[in-house]
């Protein structure tokens, strides 16, 4: 079951930021990064903290863990579970639903995740048939990506796309979001990503440069 942690600001919200955490961790991993961003409270920003579903992974030999999708190994062209990807798609998809359903317009949601979330935030946001506020993409790639030509919404094509990425990841190296993030530049989308010397994880000055991203888009 698909479950939420939210923080509301003390006024009425005007925006939502739904961000996905990563692989085998929960959506209490990034719960406190709400009053780290020093967002002004004026600008009304909810935060949605999903709980991945629980199941076997393979790359984890088959342990029971919290993923949007199974992985079979950790190569950069292994077999994808897209599968798995469509379903966690709709899942989002219905997060956002509940959000509007809430009187936050499409316009003023934010996708984001970390690595597996954010290649969920991805894989959501650049087909949702609704304009989204933005894409938040840290420490992730773009998943699928056979796909996202034929797929694409034309509402999302100019949706701002910021990736954030560790220079000595070793879980997902640099060179795949780069390469991602030159394949989105290049079929139209207003994509840009920054690295930092960190490794599969997040950094303040990262928190940092995510607060002024979402200052500009709520």
């Amino acid at each position: 079951m698909l479950r939420t942690l939210e923080i509301d600001s003390e006024i009425a919200p005007r925006a939502s930021v739904i961000l996905l955490h990563g692989l085998g961790a929960s959506g209490h991993d990034f719960s406190d990064i709400a009053e780290q961003l020093g967002l002004p409270k004026e600008l009304g920003v909810r935060f949605v903290f999903p709980h991945a579903p629980v199941r076997p992974v393979k790359c984890f030999d088959n342990a029971k863990v919290r993923a949007w999708f199974d992985l079979v190994s950790l190569e950069y062209h292994a077999k994808e579970d897209e599968a798995g990807m469509r379903k966690s798609e709709e899942m989002i998809a219905k997060l956002i639903a509940q959000e509007l359903e809430r009187g936050i317009p499409s316009e003023k949601i934010i996708l984001a995740g970390f690595s597996q979330g954010g290649a969920m935030a991805l894989q959501c946001g650049l087909r949702y048939p609704e304009k989204l506020a933005g894409i938040l993409v840290l420490s992730a790639w773009l998943p699928l990506a056979t796909t996202v030509i034929a797929e694409r919404s034309a509402t999302n094509q100019q949706t701002p796309i910021l990736m954030l990425h560790g220079i000595n990841d070793p879980v997902v190296p640099l060179k795949w979001a780069t390469e991602s993030c030159n394949f989105l530049k290049e079929i139209g989308y207003h994509a840009m990503i920054s690295s930092y010397p960190m490794r599969h994880t997040v950094c303040p000055e990262e928190i940092a440069a995510i607060g002024v991203w979402l200052r500009e888009l709520c």
